[in-house]
């Protein structure tokens, strides 16, 4: 316990508990709430944790078991950067290390990482990074998604709203962005399991396509399309936006949560395909996570990076938009939804939690915690400030015509949708 209590010096308030493997047991400060308790399972593990102090040796240490947390989860990142940004003099380095000798090694097994090959954001080597991802397991995913599958930041009216609502709302904001219309077509790059696109053909009348490359994420999509009756208005192909064929063919193209997958040395190309596709007039609603601007970009690999989004690559907002104008855009909008993924995340972390003996079952018990702790990691980051969440409105303008209204009234206001009638299924020649 000495070696805690030397880490720890100077934590104030510590509003949790530290157990030791042999018993020992550190309670709250008096008068404080334990929020978590950290028990530390073995003398190696403490000793991993302590001598790199780092995101990721932290990380290690508990998707290996070396510690557990029990309670809540959200409330250790905020002891984690205390240890990680922590500088120690010459002294309390001489006393810490003294502390160290007297406990074992213990080598982390980091056979839970990504291990991709060939060129960074090649199509093949995106391909490997998106499975890996994406292709842990629909069930999975199931357990802690909303009902239509949607794994990306919602839009909440209230702090109350359910999960399912606020996902509901959040197809319905964006597609009024769009300002879709029937009879539009509508391409959505890296559409997951289809359900903005199933949204907008149901409900707005466009003809959507949306296109992935995770193979799981294909069939479900299909899958959810034929069963909604809308195979003449939807469809899903498993295809890189760099491959698809079809100049000006799209009055509207949207992206949500695809833009951090790309890369920043790819940005470029990105919105120049997009630019391509894109019919003169037409408008692109560009979603995704982008890094605070005060924030320096890490110098080694993060958690994240190892375990949970191999070779993405989050930039601020205005190194997207630089490219974004670069291809030829024009940006009319821009709207940060940060305090809306920390509500998100939170009720994702909840949901996950409350179904862990099912998601160990399916993904193993390294994996669970590598997802407990990135959704909690999340969480805190959006909560914080250090990650945002952008919509970026970009037009392909017409001569200096934008075709955009004077105000965005429309955007607020509840619009008559259209609800189209379910085809019939098509019988089956024998």
């Amino acid at each position: 316990m000495a070696v805690v209590q030397e880490l720890l010096r100077g934590y104030h308030p510590r509003d949790f508990a530290i157990e030791l493997w042999e018993g020992t047991r550190w309670d709250p400060e008096p008068g404080q709430f334990c929020r978590f308790t950290w028990r530390i399972n073995n003398a190696g593990g403490l000793r991993a944790a302590i001598a790199g102090a780092t995101q990721v040796s932290l990380g290690e240490a508990y998707i290996y078991g070396d510690f557990d947390i029990s309670g809540d989860i959200l409330a250790i990142f905020h002891v984690a950067e205390y240890l990680a940004e922590k500088h120690w003099t010459a002294k309390e380095k001489l006393r810490l290390a003294g502390l160290l000798l007297g406990l074992p090694t213990k080598a982390a097994d980091r056979d839970a990482a990504a291990k991709l090959r060939g060129r960074t954001h090649s199509k093949s080597r995106d391909r490997q990074a998106i499975s890996f991802h994406y292709d842990v397991s629909n069930e999975f995913y199931k357990l802690w998604l909303d009902r239509e599958m949607v794994y990306s930041c919602a839009y909440f009216k209230s702090e109350q709203d359910t999960l399912e609502s606020a996902q509901a709302q959040k197809f319905d904001y964006i597609c009024r962005k769009l300002r879709l219309r029937p009879g539009e077509r509508l391409l959505d790059i890296g559409c997951g399991w289809g359900g903005l696109i199933l949204h907008a053909a149901r409900h707005y009348g466009v003809h959507a396509t949306g296109i992935t490359l995770s193979q799981q994420q294909l069939a479900l999509a299909q899958r959810c399309i034929a069963e909604a009756g809308l195979t003449s208005r939807c469809d899903v192909r498993l295809l890189d936006y760099r491959d698809a064929q079809q100049p000006g063919e799209f009055d509207k193209l949207v992206s949500v949560g695809m833009v951090e997958h790309v890369g920043e040395s790819a940005l470029p190309e990105y919105f120049r395909s997009a630019f391509r596709l894109l019919r003169p007039g037409g408008v692109f609603l560009n979603h995704g996570i982008g890094r605070a601007g005060n924030r320096p970009k890490p110098d080694e690999p993060t958690f994240t990076d190892i375990y949970v989004f191999p070779d993405a690559d989050l930039v601020p907002i205005s190194t997207t938009l630089v490219s974004a104008e670069g291809a030829g855009f024009e940006v009319r909008d821009l709207e940060n939804l940060r305090e809306h993924y920390f509500l998100t995340l939170c009720q994702w972390l909840r949901r996950l939690e409350a179904n862990q003996e099912q998601a160990r079952s399916l993904i193993g018990e390294v994996k669970y915690r590598v997802w407990r702790l990135y959704l909690a990691g999340s969480a805190y980051y959006f909560q914080s400030g250090k990650l945002e969440l952008y919509q970026s409105l970009l037009v392909k303008n017409r001569g200096g015509r934008s075709g955009m209204p004077l105000t965005r009234e429309d955007w607020y206001h509840r619009q008559r949708r259209t609800t189209l009638v379910r085809e019939k299924p098509q019988q089956q020649t024998q």
